[in-house]
């Protein structure tokens, strides 16, 4: 690759992911210390393991023309098809590592467990970029609205099987933000929200019965429930709450030490940084989060076409909404979901994921030379 084409990678934007994944890979070692089994899984060195490949990706992405990712969408599309449906159908009343909280998301290769789910909301990006891009001037029309969600639900179905809620409502908030960007009339705005409205209500009977408590337990909490869903929400908010303004130190929060506080390296690691960084450590970590998802965007703009401004712009709703999400569920504001704190917690399919879709972003800065009036 021509060093005139590095001059423009956006080594703020890498920066910012760099120290978050570092700091992740600090927090999960914090969190697991004196759990034998967590530590006997070698969680953190997993996870750097997982963030070193991400950094080479990260490259090799960068160094490749964005442009190129078209025409191997479809296949990728057909591969994740495929994964999913095997893991839908091998994991339908299976027990085993790849059956997790009542749910069969990964797929052992022999090295690794992997999740296709992850890797599906990149390929949708890339797909429905592609789609939004080459039909712009009709996606007003209703007959093309209706074809681009097409594909979508085709990939939402197979991860509803396993089943995974969360990945599901990400690939559909990654259409309609792809969408919109594209040139959604204000007029179908309040369309859309009524069939959102019309669909979650249709949808939550044939939900899977704690996916159902869930939502009930956000809305009619039981404030005398000291077991079950509540616990772990309960326990997030006395987390955060005991973390003050400074934090009471790395390692010597009380709440995570002692293990009150479960699923800590991963779902709720936001309610341990907050115990042990306080109100000053969760500003920090959502401005640089914030920081990541804004040069995501300023590469939308900057792009040098369509595909590109909606290949990034689609990466940044992915982390925006991961983050708002997952902030949201330790906070008791939205429903308790899956989805991690991007780049910091523990999953290596997540953290690659992530990491492949900040090369893609990459890619599009480093070809627009445009960069040099910024």
């Amino acid at each position: 690759m021509k060093s005139s084409i590095w001059r423009h990678f956006d080594f703020w934007l890498l920066g910012a992911v760099a120290v978050l994944i570092i700091f992740g890979v600090a927090m999960i070692r914090s969190t697991i210390a004196g759990n034998i089994e967590l530590i006997e899984l070698d969680i953190v060195g997993r996870q750097i393991i997982y963030a070193l490949a991400g950094l080479v990706v990260i490259v090799i992405a960068a160094s490749q023309d964005y442009r190129l990712w078209i025409s191997v969408s479809r296949v990728l599309y057909v591969i994740l098809a495929i994964l999913l449906l095997f893991i839908a159908l091998s994991g339908a009343g299976a027990e085993g590592e790849n059956v997790r909280f009542g749910a069969a998301r990964w797929l052992n290769i022999g090295i690794v467990l992997i999740q296709p789910s992850e890797l599906a909301k990149i390929t949708m990006i890339i797909l429905l970029a592609d789609f939004f891009a080459r039909n712009r001037e009709r996606i007003k029309q209703p007959v093309w609205i209706f074809r681009s969600i097409l594909s979508t639900l085709g990939l939402v179905t197979l991860i509803l099987l396993q089943p995974d809620l969360s990945t599901s409502i990400v690939l559909l908030v990654i259409w309609f933000a792809l969408l919109w960007a594209s040139g959604l009339q204000l007029k179908h705005l309040a369309l859309f929200g009524l069939l959102g409205i019309v669909g979650a209500a249709a949808i939550f009977p044939f939900l899977q019965d704690y996916q159902q408590q869930r939502v009930i337990n956000l809305f009619f909490p039981d404030p005398d429930a000291r077991h079950g869903e509540n616990y772990n929400v309960n326990q997030a908010l006395i987390s955060i709450g005991s973390g003050g303004v400074l934090g009471q130190g790395y390692g010597q929060s009380s709440q995570v030490q002692l293990r009150f506080l479960k699923v800590r390296h991963n779902d709720f690691i936001f309610s341990a940084i907050s115990a042990e960084f306080g109100l000053i450590g969760d500003i920090i970590i959502i401005g640089l989060l914030f920081f990541v998802i804004w040069r995501c965007v300023r590469a939308a703009r900057l792009s040098q076409d369509t595909f590109g401004a909606l290949l990034a712009y689609g990466v940044a709703t992915t982390i925006a909404f991961h983050t708002i999400v997952n902030i949201g569920m330790n906070i008791q504001l939205l429903p308790v979901t899956g989805l991690p704190l991007p780049f910091i917690s523990a999953g290596g399919s997540s953290l690659l994921s992530l990491m492949l879709g900040i090369g893609l972003v990459e890619s599009v800065i480093v070809r627009h030379r445009a960069l040099d009036l910024a």
